[in-house]
């Protein structure tokens, strides 16, 4: 009977262990879409970031302007509900924002070389 029961519950741990790993599956697949998204949505963002770049270019105005790059961080924390800490929101859009500004000078650069 006791091993009838071992065999039993290693049976359910198998089952179980299967249950876990489908459902893992399915988050790992929903990440792996959620990741497409922000890869689309960062690079639509990289692309406004450029077309903001040649109008500051065009009216001469500096690449770095910290009052929006504070109201955008401001924007960022006051729009998050959650999960991530406003923190970790910061640093993310930080990142953004500085990775779209290299862009930006590097665009400038190639505008202002010549051909």
């Amino acid at each position: 009977m006791a091993s009838d029961r071992s065999g039993d519950q290693r049976a359910d741990r198998r089952s179980a262990s299967g249950d876990v790993a489908e459902r893992l599956a399915k988050f790992r697949d929903e990440i792996d879409r959620l990741d497409e998204q922000l890869v689309r949505l960062l690079n639509d963002r990289a692309i406004c970031a450029l077309q903001v770049g040649s109008l500051k270019n065009k009216a001469d105005l500096e690449t770095y302007q910290p009052k929006r790059e504070a109201a955008v961080l401001q924007h960022v924390r006051d729009t998050n509900s959650g999960p991530l800490g406003d923190n970790a929101i910061t640093r993310l859009f930080e990142r953004i924002i500085d990775e779209n500004r290299q862009l930006e000078r590097q665009a400038e650069e190639k505008s202002n070389s010549p051909e």
